[in-house]
Parts: structure tokens; sequence; C-alpha cells
């Protein structure tokens, strides 16, 4: 008779056990239970953009397509052709020159950009300063590195409160996250802002890691700056662009980091280890997009800001105290009446088959708000909000 050896048990490390289901996992969930009930759902929760890719970047994107030199892995720091661009758009639209030797390289994505950075600098006893209210991956990516993250509580008009960290955990910090435009509160700010940041990490022998993936969804004549515009920022700073938002391209995942030379240098040597660099195909295609962002970003954000509008006013008509944001492609509101969290979003699911993100996803100081994104027509939001607004 044969033996049947037991069933071996596959389990997750006890490091990814320990971490917290991830938020929009558990979002993801819950909408497909809605399906799964019959509900046919308005998805106005993650902020995937519902906007064609510009024409321009598909006719690039096609004629690449047949290149023969694409049989070839990619080129571990990026394809020459979209580190040309994307020094040219840093120089363009920020006056920021960046070496693309030195000072760039292409990623899957800022979010994917950032952990690495991240992975690549932190470790145990590490301290990585985090906003309060924050995009998820710069707290689980901190956890993965085994290095803690501390959270730092914004002023009142949603600026970091670096006076507020406590001195023990300035001494072990390494890296301090900044994200203006703010995903998810909206908050901007302007160059002098930026220089605070620069000089405060500067002084305290910190990375500033600048996500600036709404680099160019800003209204009302708000265009936001670059933290490497600051004189001498390349000294203590990297930030992260993505194609994702500002060119309707978020499932290419292709974006660039830029800065500091010896943390390419560390971000390089990680990935080399892990990966062989992005893919080269979303790398030529966001090329185009970087190279020609003056043309095609103005009717992008035109459309957004239509939408912007809509939802405002059909919410403040309705009795509710809502700003336009001057930036993203959100509002940030508060949950209205008694309901908690979830409760909000099962209950906007469940009575208008409408989704929103919970405010909870971004940290406990998100929790009693919830974001709404602008991946609709305005007449779809516009009815979207008449209806949250009897909820």
């Amino acid at each position: 008779m044969t033996s049947v050896a037991p069933s071996a048990s596959f389990q997750p490390t006890r490091l990814i056990r320990s971490i917290p289901q991830y938020v929009f996992w558990e979002l993801e969930a819950r909408k497909q239970a809605h399906r799964d009930a019959g509900h046919n759902l308005l998805d106005l929760g993650i902020g995937s953009p519902d906007q064609p890719v510009p024409p321009s970047v598909v006719a690039h994107l096609q004629e690449a397509a047949g290149r023969r030199e694409l049989s070839r892995y990619p080129a571990f720091r990026g394809h020459p052709e979209f580190l040309a661009a994307a020094s040219h758009y840093l120089t363009d639209r920020f006056g920021v020159h960046a070496d693309p030797a030195r000072h760039l390289m292409s990623v899957a994505g800022s979010k994917e950009g950032l952990a690495e950075i991240i992975l690549a600098l932190c470790e145990p006893g590490d301290v990585v300063l985090v906003p309060e209210v924050y995009y998820p991956v710069y707290v689980r990516a901190t956890q993965l590195a085994h290095a803690e993250p501390v959270l730092v509580p914004f002023t009142e008009n949603g600026t970091l409160d670096l006076g507020a960290i406590a001195p023990e955990k300035l001494a072990k910090a390494r890296v301090l996250i900044s994200n203006y435009p703010c995903n998810p509160t909206t908050t901007t700010i302007d160059l002098a802002e930026q220089t605070r940041l620069v000089e405060f990490a500067r002084t305290n022998g910190l990375l500033l890691v600048s996500d600036l993936a709404y680099a160019e969804l800003g209204y009302d004549g708000y265009r936001a700056p670059s933290a490497l515009e600051v004189p001498g920022a390349m000294e203590c700073t990297v930030e992260l662009h993505t194609a994702s938002k500002s060119f309707n391209m978020a499932s290419f995942r292709v974006g660039f980091v830029a800065g500091n030379a010896q943390v390419i240098a560390a971000l390089d040597a990680y990935r080399t280890n892990t990966g062989y660099g992005a893919a080269s195909l979303p790398q030529i295609a966001a090329s185009a997009a970087f190279a020609h962002y003056r043309e095609i970003v103005p009717p992008i954000v035109a459309e957004y800001q239509t939408r912007r509008d809509a939802l405002v006013s059909t919410f403040t008509e309705h009795g509710w105290s809502v700003t336009a944001p001057k930036a993203t492609m959100y509002l940030w509101l508060d949950i209205p009446g008694a309901h908690d969290d979830w409760g909000w979003v099962e209950h906007c699911m469940r009575t208008y088959h409408i989704v929103v993100t919970p405010g909870l996803a971004f940290g406990e100081a998100g929790r009693g708000k919830f974001r709404i994104s602008f991946v609709q027509p305005a007449d779809v939001l516009a009815d979207a909000a008449r209806a949250l607004v009897g909820g």
C-alpha cells in the first residue's frame, strides 16, 4: 500500500502575515460581493483613469511595436529614448537638469519605484517618516524592509508638521516621504514649502522622497512645483514621476525616479538583483507622452476640471460644504451622519450602487473621511453626487 505524504503548508512568512490585509484588496472583495448579488456598480473608488490614452502616444506605440530591438531584454536603468524624454520634461517643466546616466531610472510605476527605494536603503532599526494620511505603500514597504514607519501629523493647512517628530525617532530616521499634490487629501504646496522639506532633510541627514504622481493635474492656474527645483536638492532628494495619471496610462506601469545619484545607484543595485528593468515598450510609449506633455496634458486636465466642477457644484447646491481642490483627481469629504467608514462604503454600494473609498484606507488619521475619484463623465458624477447627498 502506497503511503501518502502529508500536505505541505506553504504559508507566507511571519512578516507578511503580520501586515494587515491591504485595504484596497478588501474594497475589491466587497465590490465583488455586490456584483455577485446582481448589482451594477458605479466605481468612483479607485483613481483609475477612464479617459483614452493620447492618440499621439498610441501612434508612437504602434510604430515602436515592430522594432527588432524589443526582442532583447530591456536596459537596466531605462530605455535611452525614455530617459532622454524624462530629462527633457524635467528641464522644460521645472528647470531641473538631470543627467540620464546618473540621475534617472525607469520604474514600473511610481508605487513600485517607491517601495524599491525603501527596500534598497532601509534596514531593521531605521525609521521612515510617513505623512499621517498616506498612500498605503509608504507604510507597507517600510514594514517589508523591517524598518519602522513613524507617522508625521499635518498642520491645519495640510503641510507636514516636522516639529512634531519625536527627537528619538528623528535620530533613527533615514527617509522622509512627501506627497504633494496629496492623495487623498488633495492638499497642494508651493515652492517655499518644497524648500522647507528639502532643508529639513538636508539638515537632518535624511533622504527626501517626493511622490509627485499628480504633477500635471492642476486646476485654476495651479502648477505643482518639484522638490528638485530647490537649489542643492539633488544632495538629499529623489522624486517619482509617473505616466499613469497625467497621461491616462495607468495600465502601462511606467514612471521614473529622478535625483540623487547615490540613491539611483542603490536602487539600480536592488532592482538588478530582483528583475530585469521596466519593460521597453511602455517606456517607449511614455517617452512620447513626456516629450509632448505641453500638447497632451491640457485637454486631459480640462476634462477633469469639468468633472470636478460638476461634483463640487452639485454637492454645494445640496448643502454639503465642499472646497474645489486645486489638484489631483479626487474629492476628500466628510462621511455624513452616524456612518463609520466601512458602514458608509457598504451603504453607498447597497443603496446607490456607488463605490467610494473609505478614508481609513489611507491610515487611521483618514478615518471619518471618504474619497471620490473623477473617473466618470461630468453628468454621471453629478447624478452620483445627488444620490449621495440623500444618504
